[in-house]
């Protein structure tokens, strides 16, 4: 990994304090365009607090941006990655109440609309942004909750309670689905997942489904209705919207609803459009950074309720210390990854 030989000019004053961080100044490969060293330490604005971290984790959209996704990311100068990690604050702004100060929290939306993200050793953040981690979860299950938990939550409650419902979750292993079903399951719903190796089926069973179906064998989708007594889903969460468009609208009621928040094998499916409105069909777009402020804090309150009761399980894949980025980014990229990949920011 390429390490800097010096800083820009306007961080080289001896005076500044500074931490050790990740960032990238241009877009590319992880290996290319990464890079581990020094940056000055923030301060909290008014109504922030700095949060000393202890854990950053990876997610899809977190390596697309360093793709270069998000192009006009870089016209302000570097930036330091990721948008979930977990820590203790230490220091608060204006309008912070003081006894936030030693708080355990966890955090998210840290590089969204802004450049310096967690993976750092400090970053400071809107109050709003740094919840209260409870002290029998850790800082690296607490790196897991910002995009997996948020964005699962959101696809299983956006269009309502799904008490006595039908849901199926398609990639029940992976980071959000894994959440998606324990919050479907918490719900009331009947759980049906897609996954093909035995391990995989292990991990969705564990955390509630009460079915799993593999949907790499032709037809897949008629054992899903088999599962659910030959009724149509009431609800699909769906991790592939284009590769698995086809099978939905077999299993999908009149007047379901599918939401979704990947299309990784297409990125401009082309809709039946309408086959789809002679359905009544609602399709739900996701993207947990653009929730609405109500939907984040219905979040927040679920799942500090579900990791107060020591019930929400968590996928953790790899744990690899800040300086390991590049793999952690090329781990992300590769697919295959059960569970989250979350840096150590300490060591």
């Amino acid at each position: 990994m390429a390490t800097p030989s010096h800083l820009p000019s306007n961080e080289t004053d001896t005076g500044i304090a500074h931490l050790k961080a990740a960032w990238f100044e241009s877009f590319g490969t992880a290996r290319r365009v990464l890079r581990v060293g020094d940056r000055p330490k923030p301060s909290p604005g008014e109504g922030e607090v700095l949060i000393e971290l202890a854990t950053s984790a990876v997610n899809p959209s977190d390596v697309k941006k360093r793709a270069g996704s998000m192009p006009e990311l870089l016209d302000e100068g570097y930036v330091i990655p990721h948008s979930d990690g977990a820590g203790i604050i230490v220091e608060v702004g204006e309008g912070v109440d003081d006894s936030r100060t030693g708080e355990r929290v966890w955090v998210y939306q840290a590089q969204h609309a802004r450049r310096l993200g967690s993976a750092a050793q400090f970053t400071a953040i809107d109050q709003r942004r740094a919840v209260p981690l409870p002290c029998d979860t850790s800082f690296v299950e607490g790196a897991c909750l910002g995009i997996p938990a948020m964005t699962a939550h959101r696809c299983v409650f956006a269009d309502g309670p799904v008490e006595g419902q039908s849901v199926l979750i398609t990639g029940g292993a992976g980071r959000v689905g894994h959440y998606a079903v324990q919050w479907a399951r918490r719900g009331g719903a009947r759980v049906i997942t897609t996954a093909s190796r035995p391990e995989d089926v292990e991990i969705c069973l564990a955390a509630g489904a009460h079915a799993v179906v593999n949907h790499r064998l032709e037809g897949w989708w008629e054992s899903v209705l088999d599962h659910n007594g030959g009724r149509k889903l009431d609800r699909i969460i769906e991790v592939d919207f284009a590769a698995n468009l086809g099978a939905s609208l077999e299993m999908i009621k009149v007047g379901g609803t599918i939401a979704t928040y990947a299309s990784m094998s297409d990125p401009q499916p082309c809709l039946p459009f309408y086959r789809m409105m002679f359905m009544d069909l609602t399709l739900r777009m996701v993207i947990v950074y653009d929730m609405p402020e109500a939907a984040k804090q219905q979040a927040i309150t679920d799942i500090t309720a579900a990791l107060e009761s020591g019930t929400l399980r968590h996928l953790i894949a790899q744990e690899l210390p800040l300086g390991d980025i590049v793999r952690a980014h090329e781990l992300i990229e590769g697919g295959g990854v059960r569970g989250c990949v979350v840096l150590d920011t300490e060591a």
